[in-house]
């Protein structure tokens, strides 16, 4: 861990004992550590974004918001401020148990600015709401049926994976346990796309990575819609869905 020589290191464990936790009024449990070069009042919004109705099932979760966060072995390390390029072991997020709660350290300035920050944020909530909460069965009926139809792309490198796994041929046996993967993982994705839509101004081609093709819009937009159903917007956010930029 060279790169560390001048940065001073604490442990997690030492944070969580020590840090003082803020409850959104959603009920989000969150902190802040370091220089996270983010503002109260943006970090604010981030969190107050996920409607209560998701953030009621994550009531032993906290998540702070750290510089960098390093795996060290079996130790967790958080830098309390960084510059220059990333150090051996560096995290975009970490899950540590504490007790009989779960603390999320998210790496604000490895993924540097204010989308990527909420973003990851969002999507450790989407998957932490299903691991808690499962899946709606509207909703994976209404992906399941995509699927059935060859949608083109998907949300993410794993739900493109486990959906390639799934045989869709009706000559075929489906692949129960590939199934049930990939509608957690569409699941988890679209909450954490509609978070993040109601957090900024998002245009959904930002989201395009190189190792899978991008589910088309309509489609996305459909999944959107129902988690929006099932997740209305807390009272100072809005859900809309734009075709074209508005100009």
């Amino acid at each position: 861990m060279s790169q560390a020589v001048n940065t001073q290191l604490r442990s997690a464990q030492e944070i969580i004992r020590e840090g003082r936790v803020s409850q959104s009024p959603n009920g989000i449990c969150y902190a802040t550590f370091g220089e996270i070069m983010l503002p109260g009042e943006e970090l604010e919004r981030i969190v107050g974004a996920v409607p209560r109705t998701i953030a009621a099932a994550l009531d032993r979760k906290a998540f702070y918001f750290v510089p960098l966060t390093i795996a060290d072995g079996d130790k967790t390390l958080v830098a309390e401020r960084f510059e220059g390029p990333p150090m051996d072991g560096a995290l975009c997020h970490r899950n540590i148990d504490s007790g009989n709660a779960q603390c999320v350290f998210i790496s604000t300035r490895l993924l540097e600015e204010r989308f990527a920050i909420a973003f990851e944020f969002y999507i450790n909530v989407g998957h932490a709401f299903v691991d808690k909460a499962g899946i709606s069965s509207e909703f994976a009926e209404l992906v399941w049926s995509q699927a059935q139809k060859n949608v083109r792309g998907e949300t993410s490198f794993d739900a493109y994976e486990l959906r390639k796994q799934v045989q869709l041929s009706s000559s075929d046996r489906v692949d129960e346990k590939a199934k049930s993967g990939y509608l957690e993982a569409t699941f988890s994705d679209a909450i954490a796309i509609y978070l993040l839509s109601l957090c900024l101004d998002v245009d959904y081609y930002e989201l395009r990575e190189r190792e899978y093709p991008l589910l088309a819009p309509a489609p996305l937009a459909e999944r959107l819609k129902k988690v929006a159903e099932l997740f209305p917007p807390n009272s100072g956010f809005q859900f809309n869905i734009f075709y074209r930029r508005r100009s």
